[in-house]
This record gives C-alpha cells, structure tokens and sequence, in this order.
C-alpha cells in the first residue's frame, strides 16, 4: 500500500494529531535504516525501537529509550511514508520492517529525554491535560496583550494557529485587537471553549477533507450573520493576519 506525500502548510495542532495518527504503526518497531541530513551517527539510531509518538501543540517528538527526534514542520513542512521522486530538503528518513517515513522541509533535532520534562503540556489545547484556568492566569499576566497574539502564543495556546485563531474569535464575537485587561472574565472562558471547540471541530472536518467549506470568516469576503464585508488585515504584534466582522465582534 502506497502513501502520497503530505504537505502541511502553516500547521495547526488538529493537523499534527492526524500526522500522529500515521505514524502510530511504527510505535513500538525497530528502526533498519536511519538517513537525513540530521543523522550524523547511524548506530545511535539503527536498532533502536521507537517507543512512543507524543505531540505538543506543532511539534511531534519520536521518542525512544535515549533520546527523542523533534519534528517542527514549520510553514510549508511535509513527510511521506513513501520516497518522492525528487529529493528536496530531506531532514530525516526512518526504515522499520513495515514501512518507511520521510521529513522534508522541516526543523527536525535529536534532543535528550529530559526536555519532555521540561514542557507544559497542559498548554496544549488539544491535550487531555489541557488545564483552561491556567491559561486565563498567564493571559492575565500580560494585560496589555490583544487577544489575537495572546491565541497564536504557543507558551499559552499550544496548537493554535491562524485558522483557529481568527475562527474562534469569531465564534466568541470578540475583536481581534481586544486587549486582555478589558476583556471580561466570562468572555475570556467563551474565548478559549470557543478556541478549544473549534480545534476539535478542525479535526472532524480535516478528517473528512472539507475543512474550507466551514469557514466562516478566515479568508471570505462577507460575514454570514451581517453580510457586511470581512476586514483582512495584519493585527498584533505578530502582525498575523486576521480577518474579522467589525460589526459582529466587539472590541474591548
């Protein structure tokens, strides 16, 4: 059986879970054959099994008994479970007895084990560990944020990307530009159920190949509640681009 490749552009965390999803039925096989431009030491690699698959947000971790791969697929990332015909920016190959995985155009590193320790992995928004109050408390710790770059910080909203972000605003009916000290309490919980809500609903259509069709604001031209035109523009310090209803989103 033949895999295409899959390019992931700008990934988000539903977009990673489905990478996962892949790549499960290596866990727990040996690796035959170890190549990238990041292996260095094939025998640190070869023989080794895999034994977990873990994500964080955008980052995927291959982790086996002494060390982990980090997989970031960045903004235009790929991998395959079969080889391309041309070989572009290939980061990391790993052979088991049942198949193969490339990494092409990515960031991809050997850490040690110790730095799954160090990660707050209730930050994830798609994690069973995602803890909600903790994130009202760091978002609470920076006043002055908006809310559109507090959404695209990974330290607090690990996962959320473009996508979700200007989605779930919309859903909450909040402006973009809303700075947290004036956004009250019950409508920064509707932000992040919202947020968490629709990462979840991202997953479900991914799934499906009809994410697009859901839009409701990202990349369309008139709001489907007022028909007034959408607002695109870059916001934040990120300078993202969000695109949003002026009428139906408030600003605080």
């Amino acid at each position: 059986m033949s895999f295409p490749s899959k390019i992931i552009a700008m990934p988000e965390g539903p977009t990673i879970i489905l990478m996962k999803e892949d790549l499960q039925q290596f866990k727990g096989k040996k690796v035959t054959a170890a190549n990238g431009s990041i292996i260095t030491n094939k025998k640190m690699v070869e023989n080794k099994i895999l034994k977990d698959i873990k994500t964080f947000g955008k980052l995927t971790f291959l982790v086996f008994e002494d060390f982990s791969f980090r997989i970031h697929l960045l903004m235009f990332g790929s991998y395959s479970l079969k080889e391309k015909p041309e070989i572009q920016s290939l980061k990391l190959s790993l052979q088991f007895d049942n198949g193969i995985v490339y990494f092409y155009t990515c960031s991809a590193k050997i850490i040690h084990n110790n730095e799954l320790d160090t990660i707050d992995w209730e930050a994830d928004i798609m994690s069973d560990l995602w803890n909600p109050e903790k994130a009202v408390k760091k978002m609470k710790a920076t006043p002055k944020m908006m809310i559109c770059d507090a959404l695209m910080n990974q330290d607090l909203f690990s996962g959320v990307g473009n996508i979700i972000k200007n989605e779930a605003l919309f859903r909450a009916r909040v402006h973009p530009e809303s700075k947290i000290q004036e956004i009250p309490d019950k409508v920064l919980h509707k932000i992040i159920t919202e947020t968490q809500d629709y990462s979840f609903d991202f997953l479900k259509w991914k799934r499906k190949n009809e994410l697009k069709k859901h839009f409701k604001v990202y990349h369309r031209e008139k709001c489907p509640h007022c028909g007034k035109a959408i607002i695109k523009r870059e916001t934040g310090k990120t300078k993202r681009m969000s695109f949003y209803c002026e009428k139906d989103q408030k600003i605080y």
